[in-house]
């Protein structure tokens, strides 16, 4: 028997949970035509960022008016090279993708604040959009600005998209928020249609011979990936939204984990941008193999069965499972 792989996210019906998450992949048309021959089920653009759409706002205001605040402005923003797209050419690559694939194709708004630039997600869905994944990347260093004060803003960004398009909306959240249960249901309530669980924040290092601050890029690991377990597991039983794990997933034995925790699709980069997008279709062929091999006729019957509602035992994604572990470890380990 061909186990049914097929699953649906954000309302979108969708072939299998493979999805290839965002990532410089998309640029290229070849690459993004390889990654649908590999039978990736849709795929996610790379961010469109605030500082673009402000830095473009700030250029058209700057052609008719002289003053000079507007240089000043635009000095405290990343240059308009340090982006693989503008925002116009970001709308024609998503035209082109959207002409080349059939699958489903995400696009991606990055911020912090409210404001104008949210508008721009009208912007994505008449370009041929199928959802809009909004990724808040947010660094809390405001000694003065309190955890729910972050999360009301997110909240309302998040509400104001969905005021503004008609196409389905997934909210992609770090995992250092203090109620992050309480927050994704107040996301749910807003009418976010799914999150995304998690993003991976560039940690920079620190240069002590030049005194310079390191910037770099890792690619993610399979160790990563227990973290997204712990909280699908402990969202998917209570929330109707979708959710999705991103971040160390990188073999069909690690999306089975994500699935068996409450996942409706995982995202792929880091293994695809190692392996190549071809390495897709080995994940997917062992994923059909391993649900065949263990009796699970489809996705649906597999997804969240080892959830905090469905565990065995639920103290395993708790506090009761920090104390064992400590606890147990053997006699005499430096503490």
């Amino acid at each position: 028997m061909i186990p049914d792989l097929s699953t649906t996210y954000l309302g979108i019906p969708l072939a299998h949970p493979l999805v290839v998450g965002a990532s410089p992949l998309v640029d290229d048309l070849d690459t993004v035509r390889r990654l649908e021959d590999s039978r990736a089920a849709a795929i996610v653009m790379h961010s469109l960022f605030e500082e673009q759409l402000a830095a473009e706002q700030l250029a058209t205001a700057a052609a008719f008016e002289s003053d000079d605040s507007f240089a000043e402005a635009r000095s405290f923003l990343p240059a308009r090279e340090d982006f693989a797209l503008g925002p116009e050419e970001y709308l024609d690559q998503l035209r082109k993708i959207k002409e080349a694939v059939r699958i489903p194709v995400i696009a991606s708004l990055n911020g912090v604040t409210p404001g104008g630039w949210l508008s721009h997600a009208r912007e994505l869905e008449q370009a041929g959009a199928d959802a809009i994944e909004l990724n808040v990347y947010r660094i809390a260093t405001d000694l003065y600005e309190t955890g729910s004060e972050i999360e009301t803003l997110i909240v309302h960004m998040a509400a104001a998209v969905k005021a503004e398009v008609g196409i389905p909306v997934a909210v992609k959240l770090s995992p250092f928020h203090t109620a992050l249960a309480s927050f994704a249901f107040r996301l749910e309530s807003a009418g976010v249609d799914g999150l995304v669980l998690f993003n991976r924040f560039y940690q920079p290092d620190l240069d002590i011979e030049n005194l310079e601050v390191e910037r770099g890029l890792h690619l993610s690991t399979a160790e990563e990936l227990p973290l997204r377990l712990r909280w699908l597991a402990i969202l998917s039983g209570k929330l109707k939204l979708s959710l999705a794990a991103s971040g160390g997933v990188h073999s069909a034995r690690d999306a089975v984990k994500a699935i068996m925790a409450g996942a409706h699709t995982v995202q792929m980069v880091s293994a695809l941008l190692k392996h190549g997008p071809d390495y897709l279709r080995l994940v997917y062929d062992e994923l059909a193999g391993w649900m065949g091999e263990h009796g699970y006729a489809s996705v649906r019957e597999m997804r969240g069965n080892m959830n905090l509602a469905k565990c065995p035992d639920p103290s395993a994604y708790e506090r009761a499972n920090y104390i064992r572990m400590l606890q147990g470890w053997p006699a005499g380990w430096p503490r």
